[in-house]
């Protein structure tokens, strides 16, 4: 089965096109090793996929070429324990430590400039 077909049907990607990005910009390896997405997937293997800052490591355990509801679609693979507890760690740190700019958009408006300058021009009262 092609692994584009079962990331699809596995639900790690909404959709093939998606799952087919993903293979071809190497945010999906097969042990170490790049692959293509017409690439045979076996059970037993080892699989990694990075989606935005989370990385999967999994092991495939069924085989499927049609997407079902989410219950099925975790019984085609296992996660690791050592993954499982990097994802949890890192979805902690996100969610208790966020980085104080990352609301900020673009350019600083005039008023935002204004008040910078309060904050770093000396002041004129002597």
């Amino acid at each position: 089965m092609r692994i584009d077909k079962w990331l699809w049907a596995a639900r790690f990607f909404k959709t093939r096109s998606l799952a087919q990005q993903a293979i071809a910009a190497g945010r999906v390896k097969l042990g170490d090793a790049r692959i293509k997405p017409s690439h045979e997937t076996r059970i037993g293997d080892a699989v990694s996929i990075r989606i935005g800052d989370s990385e999967w490591l999994i092991v495939v355990s069924a085989l499927s070429d049609k997407r079902g509801p989410a219950e099925q679609a975790r019984k085609l693979y296992q996660e690791t324990e050592a993954s499982r507890a990097e994802r949890e760690r890192r979805g902690d740190l996100r969610r208790w430590g966020a980085e104080p700019a990352r609301d900020l958009k673009g350019r600083p408006t005039k008023r935002d400039r204004r008040r910078i300058e309060g904050f770093t021009s000396p002041s004129d009262e002597s």
